[in-house]
């Protein structure tokens, strides 16, 4: 089986206290993307409240602050090729500051604000992004204001 370059993408850090999508990522032209893990978590409250985040495609782009390749797109293997993703406000990016429209929630889950939330599917259950197409991690409903650190790991699948 084809093993494909793997990436992680990550706001690293931003003020969170709305239901937007806190991260984006569109494919490349070059293959579609495996979503092999995501998460959401925070780091500067300490009281318990209830969020609900997921994984979501999208059929036309969010408005979202642009990733920069080496500071919020980094390669996991250093010895991997440049990233595929789209970089723009239309494409990989983070924190929304327009939606754009989306199509299918492909899950999603209710969390403990203290707790955070992992996605870390089965192989089978992976979320696959088709060539040019976009997905975003969103909150689903408004977050408690904090640090919100939002981490999406994919896998470029360029040929094989």
């Amino acid at each position: 089986m084809f093993q494909g370059p793997c990436y992680n993408l990550s706001n690293n850090g931003v003020s969170i206290s709305s239901a937007i999508t806190a991260l984006q990522l569109k494919a490349g032209v070059n293959g579609p993307i495996e979503i092999m893990r995501a998460s959401l978590t925070q780091s500067s409250i300490t009281t318990s409240g209830q969020c609900l985040g997921g994984l979501i495609r999208k059929s036309a782009a969010a408005t979202v602050t642009i990733a920069v390749a080496g500071t919020n797109l980094k390669k996991l293997n250093p010895a991997a090729p440049t990233a595929d993703a789209s970089l723009g406000t239309a494409a990989t990016g983070f924190t929304a500051s327009a939606e754009g429209s989306d199509s299918d929630l492909t899950t999603q889950r209710g969390f403990n604000t203290l707790n955070g939330w992992e996605y870390l599917p089965i192989p089978e259950e992976r979320m696959m992004v088709p060539q040019a197409g976009i997905c975003g991690l969103k909150f689903l409903s408004s977050p408690t204001s904090a640090t919100w650190v939002a981490e999406i790991a994919f896998r470029e699948l360029r040929g094989g």
